[in-house]
């Protein structure tokens, strides 16, 4: 068990060894007088996003999405290649600003902050898990884990420990000091997941995280999302692999298709 980030406590390792692996099962909880409601902590409320295009004044990418996401929960987001799940995530992320309607995160209107306040807020709350990686080339694996927290609190020293120990939980600290180019898809995907959780955010957003993971990684994934979940952390992982859509860890579902909501699903509803 190692501590890494000052407050979640996370035991993983990429290994073909998991007995040691709690699993969560979520199922709706039994009614009870001293049963806690779950905050919310994301609030989605008739988001849309519009993309201008050569051929069109406007492309609806998202159109009209609400939802409320409850902290300590991981939320899946699915639908077809196409149907607006990276716009929404990346919207969520406080990456993209929608063109319609509002998103509160944590309290926060992130809607109507100004760059500055947004790049603060995102750094603080959200660790965000690209498709395509989005790792700085000619920097090693250790850089790259680091960079979200330099400059930051925290001695260097200290942030290159936590960064040290990320990448030894997913199994690559061997390859932490070579650059990122030299790396193979899956290995370049976990120091993406290590860089995401450098800075302890509440919230971890991920697309398409297994898209690069062969099945055995994939289960380790899973093992790595209950572990966050027991910690406290907030997930929204957008995918196509069954394997995760499968999962019972999800306690809500955001179905997407052409832009639109199709279903939203809870367990704990």
């Amino acid at each position: 068990m190692s501590d890494i980030g000052g407050t979640c406590r996370v035991d993983f390792a990429f290994s073909q060894s998991r007995a040691r692996v709690p699993t969560l099962r979520v199922v709706k909880p039994a009614a009870a007088p001293e049963a806690m409601p779950r905050s919310a902590i994301i609030e989605i409320s008739n988001v849309s996003r519009a993309f201008s295009s050569a051929r069109s004044s406007g492309v609806e990418a998202v159109a009209g999405v609400s939802a409320v996401l409850e902290e300590n929960t991981a939320v899946l987001v699915e639908g077809p290649s196409g149907s607006g799940k990276t716009t929404l995530l990346s919207m969520i992320g406080c990456m993209v600003r929608p063109s319609a309607g509002r998103i509160t995160i944590a309290g926060h209107d992130v809607t109507r902050l100004p760059e500055e306040r947004l790049a603060e807020l995102r750094r603080r709350l959200i660790g965000f898990v690209f498709q395509s990686h989005n790792l700085i080339r000619r920097a090693s694996a250790l850089e790259n884990v680091m960079l979200p927290a330099v400059p930051g609190p925290g001695a260097t020293r200290d942030i290159r420990d936590r960064a040290h120990a990320l990448l030894a939980r997913l199994g690559i600290s061997h390859r932490a000091q070579e650059r990122v180019e030299r790396l193979s898809g899956g290995e370049c995907q976990r120091v993406a997941i290590a860089r995401a959780l450098i800075n302890d955010p509440p919230i971890v957003i991920a697309d398409e995280p297994t898209a690069h993971l062969d099945s055995m990684a994939t289960r380790s994934l899973l093992d790595l999302v209950t572990m966050l979940l027991a910690g406290g952390k907030t997930l929204v992982i957008a995918t196509h692999d069954p394997t995760l859509c499968a999962s019972e860890i999800f306690a809500q579902v955001l179905d997407l298709e052409c832009g639109r909501l199709q279903q939203r699903a809870s367990s704990w509803s």
